[in-house]
């Protein structure tokens, strides 16, 4: 299995068409599903295999962050120059190893995912995909294994930018390579578990949705000021009120509810 390449040429911009539709962009892990470790299980055994020696993991924030930009510290602090060639033979070592280690780690689907992830997928007016910073491979692996990937339409990957706030524009690009319309900000939610996940909704004008199944705290998140805030998805009811409401509201009926609550 190999990593993409870096920062692909982006495709044109979307021309603008009418659209009714809602764009749900759902980050991975401490949102979706825990992989038990086996990510970060992962990366320290493709370090010692590609570099020959261990790293103080201390030192490196990976909650929120992209793949490649977590790569990019990892050699640096070992002393090896992040070219785009050791970056992409890192990862592809990270990818082999969590291939192997994803069904060894005592992971699973968040709560209230699945129901959450039905109620969405039946509405003709829900589109769901990924913003994430794992690698497009990796997040096959992790939601293949808990059995989300067909849920999924297409995603923004941490192949696509090391920057994680600039995948909500590849996610939005890709939207209209997938539908032939434009989503504007406003008709997407970015839904994840970091503060990163907030501030890259915002970035590109998205409708934030901060849920507290990470390893942040309700109050931390709510610091951060997102338009909506979860402790978890486990209410579907409450959910789909605050982010999907009826087909037969029309959009100047719709508002946001701030921090609503959630068992």
């Amino acid at each position: 299995m190999k990593a993409m390449r870096i920062n692909p040429a982006m495709p044109p911009s979307p021309i603008p068409q009418k659209n009714s539709k809602r764009l749900y962009l759902f980050d991975i892990d401490g949102t979706l599903i825990t992989s038990g470790g086996a990510g970060e299980a992962s990366l320290k055994e493709a370090v010692r295999d590609f570099c020959g020696c261990d790293v103080d993991f201390s030192t490196v924030t990976i909650a929120g962050n992209t793949d490649t930009a977590i790569a990019r510290h990892l050699l640096s602090s070992v002393g090896k120059e992040p070219t785009e060639e050791n970056i992409m033979a890192l990862l592809d070592c990270y990818l082999r190893r969590l291939t192997e280690r994803i069904h060894l780690h005592n992971g699973g689907r968040l709560p209230g995912i699945i129901p959450l992830l039905e109620r969405l997928k039946e509405r003709s007016d829900c589109v769901l995909a990924l913003l994430t910073g794992n690698l497009a491979a990796g997040a096959r692996v992790k939601l293949t294994h808990y059995e989300l990937w067909h849920y999924f339409a297409f995603g923004a990957f941490a192949d696509d930018n090391h920057v994680r706030n600039e995948l909500g524009h590849v996610a939005m690009a890709r939207a209209f390579e997938c539908y032939g319309e434009n989503f504007s900000p406003e008709q997407i939610y970015v839904i994840g578990d970091t503060p990163r996940d907030i501030e890259c909704g915002r970035a590109f004008g998205a409708v934030t949705v901060a849920v507290a199944t990470g390893h942040y705290s309700r109050e931390d998140l709510a610091s951060h000021l997102p338009d909506f805030l979860f402790d978890d998805l486990s209410d579907a009811d409450a959910v789909m009120t605050a982010l999907a409401p009826s087909q037969s509201l029309s959009c100047a009926d719709q508002t946001k509810t701030d921090f609503p609550e959630s068992k």
